[in-house]
């Protein structure tokens, strides 16, 4: 047994780092380990307000617009025929043909008349003038305190992260 002045002596010699017992060739060294505990936190340091702005502006729209009307023309053609004529196109002119019965001692198709559809595109210049909105980001921040307000436009504050980041 040892006294207590001893034990004083190993307590101290185990404070201040590894501890060898025993004598001579079976000594055993005592090891000590530290480990580490982290811990996260989150700690608001201000808040972000995002409201936006309408703009209006007044632009002129200039284009050509297309507009096609239909011209009909009646054309009296009156010629025997054996079969109905199918209808046809000629360039922009699209043909039908009118076919009536006439009994005579005999049957046989006339072609009365045709009638002939033509387009005709016109273009014209149209002007107006109309209303084009655009939104702003108004950005307000609130540092720590949250006392005053900065506001700002969000291009002047950069870019803004997600909570969290």
């Amino acid at each position: 047994m040892t006294t207590n002045d001893d034990s004083d002596q190993n307590q101290t010699e185990r404070d201040s780092g590894p501890v060898v017992e025993g004598t001579g060739d079976d000594a055993t060294l005592g090891l000590l380990t530290e480990e580490l505990s982290v811990t996260k936190e989150k700690v608001e340091t201000g808040r972000v307000r995002i409201s936006t702005r309408t703009h209006e502006r007044e632009v002129l729209i200039d284009e050509n617009l297309a507009r096609e009307r239909i011209e009909i023309e009646t054309v009296p053609v009156g010629l025997r025929i054996d079969a109905v004529p199918e209808v046809r196109q000629e360039g922009d002119t699209t043909i039908v043909p009118v076919v009536e019965e006439v009994l005579v001692v005999e049957r046989h198709l006339t072609l009365k008349e045709e009638i002939r559809i033509k387009r005709v595109r016109t273009t014209e210049r149209h002007q107006e003038k109309v209303m084009l909105r655009h939104q702003e980001a108004v950005v307000t921040r609130h540092e720590g305190d949250l006392s005053s307000g900065d506001t700002r436009s969000a291009s002047d504050l950069g870019p803004i992260k997600p909570e969290g980041e």
